[in-house]
């Protein structure tokens, strides 16, 4: 009988910020990430996730986390993390070409890192920094996972259509890159971002774990 602990999300506590790969926490367990546009929901994505209205903080001002946020869940070994929105955070050339520095520095080095969460916009997706991220993380075997966030901005049939144009344009990557509607305000895709989540940071373990 498996000793595995159900992997509640609800559970997720703030563990440390990182500004460089050196001042991130040990390198053990798994842990997977959350990237996006300054303005794709992000932080409201992961506040539904874990039903915490300021775990992540949420901001009318794009690109104010600088920061690679660590939330540690009701086992130590499990992480989600919360990276800088990019795109439209007004700073200098040379503060972003550190963050940019810093941040491929993780997404390469970190060897607990079990996928990548890529959150677009379902009205504006597949900007080229989004497709940047889709290329890195196929090149570099590492799974990803796109949630087109507001998809309550759309109706139904609309939003299913875009749902089917990105996976089309992402045919190539398919293997490693999957994609699904998903809306904070309706709480629509939290069961199955769950699952996937669950999968990717228990992978010997049944998949169709549920949060208790």
């Amino acid at each position: 009988m498996s000793n595995f602990k159900a992997i509640n999300f609800h559970s997720a506590r703030f563990l440390k910020s990182a500004a460089r790969l050196d001042q991130c926490p040990e390198d053990t367990g798994a842990e997977v990430a959350f990237a996006g546009r300054s303005n794709a929901g992000k932080s409201s994505a992961l506040n539904t996730l874990t039903r915490q209205n300021k775990l992540a903080r949420t901001s009318k001002t794009p690109g104010r986390t600088q920061l690679i946020n660590f939330f540690v869940l009701n086992d130590p070994a499990f992480r989600i993390v919360d990276l800088p929105g990019y795109g439209f955070a007004k700073v200098s050339k040379e503060t972003k070409k550190d963050w940019d520095y810093h941040l491929e520095q993780y997404l390469q080095e970190r060897k607990s890192l079990q996928g990548l969460i890529l959150l677009m916009d379902i009205r504006h997706p597949l900007t080229e920094f989004d497709q940047e991220m889709v290329e890195w993380a196929y090149e570099s075997g590492l799974p990803c996972h796109i949630l087109l966030t507001k998809a309550d901005k759309l109706k139904f049939g609309a939003a299913k259509t875009q749902l089917l144009k990105v996976q089309k344009e992402l045919t190539r990557h398919r293997e490693l890159v999957t994609v699904q509607l998903f809306s904070s305000l309706k709480k629509q895709g939290i069961d199955e971002l769950s699952e996937l989540l669950s999968q990717w940071l228990v992978p010997n373990e049944p998949s169709d774990l549920q949060e208790p």
